[in-house]
């Protein structure tokens, strides 16, 4: 996933137990800022270029009203594709606050407003040209795209595109995951860099002045960003060595992995739901881990991963063997109950899901805590279930109740058949206050889109639903997914809106 930096992120098929984006990397802590301060941090910084270009007007060529446009968009979606590196789920500050479904949603969506903004660069160049001549607007065309000095500006636009393109097919590739990632990286890096190159040596505005200098800050901004995700998390997977110390099978297809700290490993403060990257063997590198939900207490030591066969690595993990040498990077997300306060809590899994969820119930059993909590647990078959009877041990020191819902029944299933519709939904909020009630889901995304829409429509509050998800190219999307995709194209609008600006004062 990593550099799903710079453009999209789809799922890790891999994940089998964690939210399909990355985490928030955090070598520093930072302060958390909340969505609409980003937001409006995030148009000050692509639009801090225009404004440089406003102060060097006079040293550029006089320019048409298209031309005008187009050096805007060029330089408003540069900056915004630079930012891609940042808002790719891996740094505290700019993700800490929305939570992974909410960052990876804007990186995705914000890369096409992007991807549009630059294809249409060259292109409003032209256009006065061929308005006037069309045969002589062809042939400039051609010469932006072949002549050698804008070269870089071509392979930049290149790598966009099939960062773009191929993150939106992602599932239908038949690549093995490392090697698309892989491929993202390198494309990331000749998206960026070439983009900047081409800025910086035949850009009108950025070849000399501040606008030139900026350009030059935000080079050495990526490059950092690079290192920090390459070399410093390579780095601290070695300086903070696990150990492997058994798995098991709790379902068909689904292991439990308790990985332990080393001899002498500094101490890992983590919360209940939150997630880390693991890679395994003697080899930890970054580009070769893989995103698990933590399925423990803090209160215990170590870490319990839960991970469901579902991929090329995960189908694998039955067969490590104790003592394997083990790389975890984190913890992240915030899919955790001291970020959402409430007077009770509804935990909702379904088939892989139950990882977080079952951290977050251990957690709650671990401390014994009073208010009532309310489990549904969907699954495929009676045999994908897992943890069936610690999850019922638990109603012995919790205020508990459970549905257990299977798709196909078997004879020796005592639970529910079908799925969690309206009616179970509504059993199980029975009795809350669904105001002070805070529903944690997580699962598939059609499971997802469809028990988050049904809470809705009982009367939870929209704020009060939280989830995370494993498939983020599963095409459905719930009404909170349709109100931010809303919210995200507002900001795309508002890049576009900057340019046009530009072209107006300019």
């Amino acid at each position: 996933m990593d550099t799903q930096d710079a453009a999209t992120r789809p799922r890790d098929p891999d994940t089998g137990g964690a939210p399909a984006g990355g985490s928030t990397l955090r070598p520093a802590r930072l302060p958390r800022l909340p969505g609409p301060a980003l937001a409006a941090l995030y148009l000050v910084f692509c639009g801090t270029t225009l404004v440089l270009a406003l102060a060097t007007l006079g040293e550029a060529a006089p320019l048409a009203a298209w031309e005008k446009v187009a050096s805007g968009l060029g330089l408003v979606a540069l900056a915004a594709m630079t930012v891609q590196l940042v808002t790719s789920g891996r740094f505290d500050a700019a993700s800490g606050r929305l939570g992974i479904d909410r960052i990876m949603a804007f990186h995705k969506v914000i890369a096409w407003w992007i991807l549009v903004a630059l294809l249409a660069h060259p292109l409003l160049y032209v256009l006065p040209t061929w308005l006037a001549d069309p045969a002589l607007g062809r042939e400039r065309l051609v010469a932006y795209l072949t002549a050698p000095h804008y070269r870089s500006g071509v392979v930049a636009l290149a790598a966009l595109a099939l960062l773009v393109v191929g993150g939106a097919l992602r599932e239908r590739l038949p690549w093995r995951y490392e090697s698309w990632r892989g491929s993202h990286l390198v494309l990331a890096l000749l998206a960026v860099g070439g983009g900047l190159h081409h800025a910086i040596t035949v850009g009108r505005f950025s070849a000399a002045g501040p606008v030139n200098l900026f350009w030059g800050a935000v080079a050495l901004g990526a490059v950092a960003v690079i290192a920090v995700l390459y070399g410093w998390r390579w780095a601290a997977l070695h300086r903070r060595p696990w150990r492997l110390a058994s798995v098991t099978r709790k379902a068909d297809r689904m292991w439990e992995l308790d990985i332990q700290p080393a001899a002498g490993n500094p101490p890992f403060t983590y919360r209940a739901g939150q997630f880390v990257w693991m890679t395994e063997g003697a080899r930890r590198f970054p580009l070769l881990d893989h995103p698990f939900s933590i399925a423990d207490s803090p209160l215990r030591p170590g870490l319990s991963l839960i991970v469901k066969e579902a991929g090329d690595f995960t189908s694998r993990v039955g067969a490590l063997a104790p003592g394997t040498p083990i790389g975890i990077d984190g913890p992240y997300g915030v899919f955790t109950l001291d970020a959402h306060p409430c007077d009770a809590v509804v935990l909702i899994a379904g088939g892989a899901g139950i990882g977080p969820i079952m951290g977050l119930l251990r957690d709650l059993a671990a401390r014994r805590d009073p208010r009532p909590i309310r489990v549904a647990y969907a699954a495929g078959r009676p045999e994908n279930f897992a943890c069936l009877d610690e999850i019922r041990a638990a109603a012995s020191i919790l205020d508990l109740e459970i549905v257990l819902v299977s798709e196909t029944d078997a004879e020796a299933w005592d639970g529910a058949v079908g799925r969690l519709d309206r009616e179970r939904l509504a059993g199980l909020l029975r009795g809350l206050d669904l105001a002070r009630t805070v529903a944690f889901l997580c699962g598939p995304g059609p499971m997802v889109t469809g028990v988050s829409d049904t809470l809705l429509d009982i009367g939870m509050p929209s704020r009060n639903v939280v989830y995370e998800r494993f498939d983020y190219g599963s095409g459905g999307r719930s009404r909170r997914d349709r109100r931010r995709a809303l919210v995200i194209t507002a900001v795309g609008a508002g890049l576009v809106a900057l340019a046009g600006l530009f072209a107006l004062l300019a």
